[in-house]
Parts: structure tokens; C-alpha cells; sequence
């Protein structure tokens, strides 16, 4: 959990990097948390139209959360040698979507690179 409230702290810092620890442990979260939000739009009757699994409690949580994903993805990419451009390599049908999960997943960069120093660096892995 602590993974997860590190990145809502660095809401929208797109500069620096960040472990595959923080990135897979925020999403980790964040997919728990939208389950449950449209657990409850289910639950309460709050679902847009009838048999949508989604209403506004799912909306409001990714709205809110949208721009700390995107920072921690950026920063992920940084973390891999990559430029955070890299995350519209998405958009690119069928190959772009695998590409970018095979950058998710890499191991970083040991050591500084151009985008900061190691996150790994003093701590245990």
C-alpha cells in the first residue's frame, strides 16, 4: 500500500524513475480499487445504464487517478533508459501494446542514466 501512496504524493512528477516494485505494485492497487468502485456502482444503482458494470464512483476514481498512472509509467520508461514518449508506442496496433508491457517489465537501468539516479540504489530488492 505504501507503493501506492508514494505515487498519489508525486501526483504529476513526470521526472526521475521508478522501480518495476513501484509501478507493478500501484497497478496492483489501483486494478483492486476499480473493481471495487464498480462493485459498488453495481451495489448501489449508480451504473450509467442498465448493464453497464460502470457508473460514477468508477468514473471519479480514474479521473482522479489517470495522471499519477501516467506519471508512474513515465517514470517506469525512464527507469528502462527510455523517454516517456515511448508510452504512445501504445498506439500502434497489436505490437505497441506487447512492446510497451515488455519495456513495463525490464529490469531499469543500474546505476545513474539521463533521467536520474538508480531508485534500487541502497535499497534492498
Amino acid at each position: 500500500m505504501s507503493w501506492y501512496l508514494k505515487v498519489l504524493k508525486q501526483y504529476v512528477d513526470f521526472n526521475g524513475r521508478a522501480r518495476r516494485k513501484e509501478y507493478w505494485m500501484f497497478y496492483l492497487f489501483n486494478m483492486i480499487f476499480t473493481v471495487v468502485a464498480a462493485t459498488l456502482d453495481n451495489a448501489l444503482g449508480l451504473t450509467f445504464v442498465e448493464g453497464v458494470p460502470y457508473g460514477f464512483l468508477y468514473l471519479a476514481y480514474v479521473l482522479a487517478v489517470m495522471l499519477p498512472a501516467l506519471g508512474v509509467t513515465i517514470r517506469r520508461l525512464h527507469d528502462t533508459g527510455k523517454s516517456g514518449w515511448m508510452f504512445l508506442v501504445v498506439f500502434i496496433p497489436i505490437a505497441g501494446p506487447i512492446w510497451l508491457l515488455v519495456l513495463l517489465v525490464m529490469e531499469g537501468t543500474q546505476g545513474d542514466n539521463e533521467y536520474g539516479p538508480d531508485p534500487k540504489a541502497g535499497a534492498a530488492a
